[in-house]
């Protein structure tokens, strides 16, 4: 494995798209993660650029029904969860939460919502001996348990030598399946997209179709959850940023909870959007992995080159440059207005005299970006708009600062190694409206 560590030498990577190749890895990687088989093994032809090209139901134009449904999800769940009188008692009550099972069931349960649409309350709801529990708490639950071994999965080890994990997948993938997913009302465009794609295929299974909407499932949440955790946490570790954050907000949407949220709106936040991007630079432990298709000398700059081989792989290690002093002063410091310059987003930044290209990758870089990283910057924004302007938050006094768990490293988002409580309560203006 050969580590391109300069970002100045990123971009003669990057470029390299026919002989350093990602696809073809990502796909052997999801197949085993996700159970099911790999696409670009001839057996189904064409199925992976149609794929690929069904990601741009995620951007552009059918981002503006994906942004009103996830707006009009994210209240709903707020407003049955954490806010109605059942759950905090008076309305005036401090009610006192883990802060990244909050960011969690927040956004797991809208996101599922926004994509897959609801499925038939009475038929998936799981009843036990003892009580019933709504199919979104069984499918959460099960999500953390895979999720717990996703490292391993995607390091190769066999899922067999995982105790239960292996069933858990398989209940995951039921879930999934398409004879469920038709009852399911309202799904988004990108769904039933996907759906219909994969019917195309009579080579494709029942179950190898429920597995690749699993593995969207993971997509669409497995980093938004901790990013979303990361960039509530600064913001409430921060005075400064948080009144800055939401007297923006206020601006853009008054006092009180708006009843539609468009893209244009969120894209005027560019505070809110330079606070994301910061927890997202301090957060972001990702590796971009390219796989050499054939042997070839890559040409770094006109002084460097190094000779790959077929099978080699060149990874790019972005926190090398998130950390990087001489592009971020203070890098290991918190500023939430650092992507903001003269009234406007900051696009330049340098190391030494020379232009960075490449100086926040939280989605990765070139052609192998997330496709799906407009939505997930969307839901973010949306998520802290409507928490700022329904509750008021506090972190919990004289507990220890988060930390990163590092097990993960390489693979997104890194999550908090311990706990953080925060309290929350309705918010005084929307008292007197009723919830």
């Amino acid at each position: 494995m050969t580590f391109v560590m300069n970002p100045l030498l990123y971009p003669a990577v990057i470029k390299q798209g026919k002989q350093l190749d990602f696809h073809k890895f990502s796909d052997a990687a999801a197949s085993t993660t996700f159970g099911f088989p790999a696409v670009n093994t001839g057996k189904f032809p064409g199925l992976s650029d149609k794929i690929q090209r069904s990601f741009q139901l995620l951007q552009g134009c059918a981002l503006n029904s994906l942004t009103l449904k996830m707006t009009g999800n994210l209240q709903l769940v707020l407003k049955q969860d954490f806010l109605s009188s059942n759950v905090v008692g008076r309305e005036c009550d401090w009610r006192q939460e883990d802060l990244y099972e909050f960011c969690e069931r927040v956004m797991f349960e809208a996101t599922f919502l926004t994509l897959y649409g609801r499925p038939p309350q009475t038929n998936m709801d799981v009843h036990t001996q003892f009580h019933r529990e709504s199919w979104i708490d069984v499918l959460l639950d099960n999500f953390r348990r895979f999720d717990a071994m996703f490292p391993l999965l995607i390091a190769r080890i066999p899922i067999v030598l995982l105790g239960r994990i292996k069933s858990i997948r398989e209940q995951l993938i039921r879930f999934f399946h398409p004879h469920r997913m038709a009852e399911w009302t309202n799904p988004s465009e990108f769904i039933q997209a996907r759906t219909e794609l994969f019917n195309q295929y009579d080579t494709l299974k029942d179950l190898d179709k429920a597995a690749h909407h699993f593995g969207i499932l993971w997509a669409s949440v497995g980093n938004t959850v901790p990013a979303c955790f990361w960039c509530l946490y600064h913001l409430l570790s921060s005075p400064k940023a948080f009144s800055v954050v939401q007297d923006e907000i206020m601006g853009m949407f008054g006092e009180k909870e708006p009843e539609t949220m468009t893209r244009e709106q969120l894209e005027k936040l560019i505070y809110l959007e330079s606070a994301i991007n910061e927890s997202l630079r301090l957060s972001s432990v990702s590796m971009n992995i390219r796989v050499v298709q054939e042997d070839f000398c890559l040409r770094l700059n006109p002084h460097c080159s190094v000779c790959v081989r077929k099978g080699d792989i060149v990874t790019l290690y972005p926190q090398s440059t998130h950390l990087d002093p001489e592009i971020y002063p203070d890098p290991e410091q918190y500023q939430f207005d650092r992507f903001v310059e003269n009234g406007k987003m900051k696009t330049e930044f340098y190391k030494g005299n020379q232009k960075v290209r490449y100086y926040h990758m939280p989605f990765g870089s070139g052609a192998t970006m997330c496709p799906g990283r407009f939505f997930a910057l969307n839901e973010l924004k949306q998520f802290f708009c409507i928490t700022l302007l329904m509750c008021d938050m506090q972190l919990t006094a004289g507990q220890q600062h988060a930390t990163m768990e590092k097990s993960r490293a390489g693979l997104g988002i890194m999550p908090p190694a311990n706990h953080i409580s925060f309290r929350y309560r309705v918010k005084k203006c929307l008292q007197t409206q009723g919830l």
